[in-house]
């Protein structure tokens, strides 16, 4: 008992010393926000210059950079979007055609602004070019995208090849004529749809293929476009619970038509 409380008053003092941290990082992150407006952010933006490379791919250091604006942009649009909550309840009581209202209206423009610069502040805050910040976010961007994209096609063609091999079997099992020809047109028709979809399909641009294996030593292709929705989730964690909850139901979507098409 005399060692467990010691342990216990350890742990109050560190989980008490974290949440003040985060309350000095909100204090300051608010503060900053009223001194250095997004017009001013903007001027500041407008300086930087970045020639992105020819090859379009990226880098190990970038990607670290991107990690690291991410975690500072989380912390300051949600100062910001506390702030445009509390202007939006104001204005709501101050009645939305009254000057208090008005006036509240324009404070959560602005804190709409905010939010939505948070992630090059974050840039600016950590001392990075904004420029170079915002290619890299858009191949990273990109390259999570294109992840997505690939899971879904990838559940399109096993449940094509599902429908297909169905219908190859009530083509063996027709009786007449009659029905194994309209089997046999069905067939050619979703023979030359999956010819016609294979030659539409553009190759992969190598730098988007490179970019994705260098995006998945530090995180899942998807994880890119959960964060960024993260943003805009009221509960933590939600965006990232909906895009894995997603990835288990298409998963589940391609075993299901893998194993139908064995029938």
């Amino acid at each position: 008992m005399r060692r467990i409380i010691p342990a216990v008053l350890a742990l109050s003092v560190v989980l008490i010393g974290c949440k003040a941290k985060e309350l000095l990082d909100k204090a300051s992150i608010a503060g900053d926000l009223k001194k250095r407006g997004t017009i001013d952010l903007m001027k500041e933006v407008s300086e930087d210059k970045y020639t992105p490379p020819a090859d379009g791919k990226l880098t190990d250091a970038q990607v670290q950079m991107y990690l690291k604006v991410r975690e500072h942009e989380k912390a300051i649009a949600q100062v910001a979007k506390q702030e445009l909550q509390k202007h939006s309840e104001e204005a709501k009581k101050a009645g939305d055609k009254s000057i208090g209202g008005m006036m509240e209206g324009l404070k959560g423009l602005n804190a709409l602004g905010e939010f939505a610069t948070a992630d090059i502040r974050a840039a600016k805050d950590l001392k990075y070019n904004t420029q170079e910040y915002l290619w890299v976010k858009s191949q990273i961007l990109e390259a999570s995208t294109s992840a997505a994209a690939e899971k879904m096609g990838e559940a399109m063609n096993a449940n094509m090849d599902a429908s297909y091999q169905q219908m190859k079997k009530s083509y063996a099992e027709a009786k007449d004529e009659q029905t194994k020809k309209i089997y046999a047109d069905m067939l050619a028709n979703m023979d030359k749809s999956r010819q016609e979809m294979k030659q539409s399909k553009e190759p992969e641009k190598p730098a988007l293929a490179y970019n994705r294996q260098l995006l998945s030593k530090y995180e899942g292709a998807l994880n890119a476009w959960a964060q960024e929705m993260a943003k805009y989730e009221d509960k933590p964690g939600e965006a990232q619970k909906n895009v894995d909850q997603w990835q288990k139901d298409i998963d589940k979507s391609i075993q299901e038509a893998k194993a139908k098409a064995k029938q």
